[in-house]
């Protein structure tokens, strides 16, 4: 199904490009992970390192931090590859309680997206 103005499906996000600062691709978006009640993006997981498909690390950022480049045909990314690797990175157990939230968006100084 085609998209209509700036809708687009959750499926055509996942494996789109992710560039740098200096327009360097430096991972794709892994998944999205949506906020159950309100079904606002809450992150992107990005996976970063791979090769092949093989390997790599996934972090989370939050979908704010992430701009589309219709020239790159992917999203640009307010940061570069040594601020990602500091980063939080996607929790082993899976779980993502309110500390692990505000740490993430602490750590790119972007506003929560479920407020203060």
């Amino acid at each position: 199904m085609a998209e209509q103005h700036n809708l687009i499906g959750s499926d055509r996000v996942e494996d789109t490009r992710v560039f740098d600062l200096e327009g360097v691709e430096i991972g794709r978006i892994e998944k999205l992970m949506l906020e159950k009640v309100s079904g606002r993006v809450a992150y992107a997981v990005i996976k970063f390192g791979d090769f092949f498909g093989l390997g790599g690390d996934s972090y989370p950022l939050p979908w704010d931090k992430l701009e589309y480049d219709e020239e790159l045909d992917g999203y640009h990314l307010g940061a570069n590859r040594d601020e990602i690797e500091g980063a939080p990175k996607y929790p082993d157990d899976g779980l993502w309680g309110p500390s692990y939230g505000r740490s993430l968006y602490g750590y790119y100084g972007v506003a929560p997206y479920w407020g203060i």
